[in-house]
């Protein structure tokens, strides 16, 4: 993986993210060179003043370009307004990542930067619709990417992960659906973006709940399939695609982008200092995601996170791609996640190698080569047609 800070993995897995999701290197640049200093400052790792360094410095970035977009849109320019528009949407997600959660300056970079993205996706004109899922008492936020075909289209239930939100989902992987005839609904579930920041939603096992609830939702539409629905899920979502498939059989496919067998062990391992951390402060993070004070509180919750006794009531096709050189999540977790899933009829499990590249945590060395293997996958088994575009 290219590591711009070669002594902080976390940060160089967010500037892989940019990289992977539409950012320009001389922005990137532009926010990282101030930080190089004090990146590989151990004595400083998780210490606010580190967070607050990169925070400052993205947001930065963000503005600029942000105001970039603006002189574009006030001259009638909207296209190239909504190109910078969603770069510097990505830079305010980005922004946001480091900080404790309990900084007020978090939320607000927060709501901008979707804000922001928004206003990027209506001035490019992208076939989108800004949807709620209703989820009991609440209304769960999505992306709607609408696929070009006549009729009704298959579509993915695409969730998040730990820390990832349904903007940075959309920017990897919404229009290489589109192009094989796919659309995508892009939520933000219970524990991640405005799920958890704006409306107070906790994660928890039972993933198959807001899954469900999509699927709902999905059977409302009249340019939607209700027999050609999947669920696919990055990171964390390793555990939370498989086990909504398991338990809401209306999904015909499922896609682990990134295994997650037993989330309990991995909690355990990295509050142990067993690999490596998505975000400083992990500890502090999944207490904020799962809804808990202290990280036993946590542990408790995320126990049950495992995919035994789950994983053999799979019975749709599913796919798990894994990095060989997963540093966040060791490999057994695939290998066993495919050696349960006995039930399945069409199980894949796919390993990116270092030597071909996308060998890092849910291919973020090469987002391409992952994306295009498992959009590829879906569309089949979704019977996509994209010749017919």
């Amino acid at each position: 993986m290219f590591e711009y800070f070669p002594n902080n993995y976390t940060w160089s897995l967010a500037v892989m993210s940019a990289l992977n999701r539409g950012g320009h290197i001389s922005e990137i640049d532009e926010a990282c060179r101030p930080l190089r200093e004090i990146a590989g400052i151990k004595a400083l790792a998780g210490d606010p003043t580190q967070q607050r360094a990169w925070f400052e410095s993205w947001m930065k970035v963000a503005e600029k370009v942000r105001r970039q977009g603006e002189a574009d849109e006030a001259a009638g320019h909207p296209l190239s307004a909504g190109r910078k528009y969603l770069r510097a949407g990505l830079y305010f997600l980005l922004a946001e990542r480091m900080p404790s959660h309990k900084d007020p300056r978090r939320l607000e970079a927060f709501k901008r930067g979707v804000e922001t993205y928004r206003r990027g996706l209506v001035c490019r004109r992208e076939p989108v619709e800004f949807v709620e899922v209703p989820f009991g008492p609440h209304r769960l936020k999505a992306i709607l990417s609408k696929a070009p075909v006549p009729g009704r289209a298959p579509c993915i239930v695409h969730f998040d992960g730990l820390d990832i939100t349904k903007e940075i989902i959309y920017a990897a992987v919404a229009d290489e659906f589109r192009r094989r005839g796919v659309s995508v609904l892009i939520v933000d579930h219970p524990g991640v973006g405005e799920a958890l920041r704006i409306d107070g939603l906790p994660s928890g096992p039972d993933t198959e709940k807001p899954a469900g609830a999509c699927v709902d939702y999905l059977e409302t539409r009249s340019d939607i399939d209700p027999d050609r629905i999947g669920i696919m899920a990055l990171s964390l979502g390793g555990y939370y695609a498989p086990r909504a498939a398991a338990f809401e059989k209306r999904f015909k496919c499922a896609v682990a982008w990134g295994a997650i067998f037993d989330y309990g062990k991995t909690v355990a391992d990295r509050i142990g200092g067993q690999g490596e951390p998505s975000v400083p402060g992990y500890a502090e993070h999944v207490n904020w995601v799962f809804g808990c004070k202290t990280i036993e509180d946590t542990l408790k919750v995320v126990r049950q996170m495992t995919l035994e006794g789950v994983a053999d009531k799979i019975t749709c096709p599913l796919l798990i791609v894994h990095g060989e050189n997963d540093r966040q999540v060791p490999l057994w977790h695939a290998q066993r996640t495919y050696d349960e899933a006995v039930n399945s009829p069409d199980r894949e499990l796919k390993i990116f190698r270092l030597a071909d590249g996308a060998a890092e945590h849910c291919g973020a060395d090469n987002g391409t080569l992952v994306v295009d293997w498992m959009t590829d996958w879906a569309a089949e088994k979704l019977g996509a047609h994209p010749e017919g575009l």
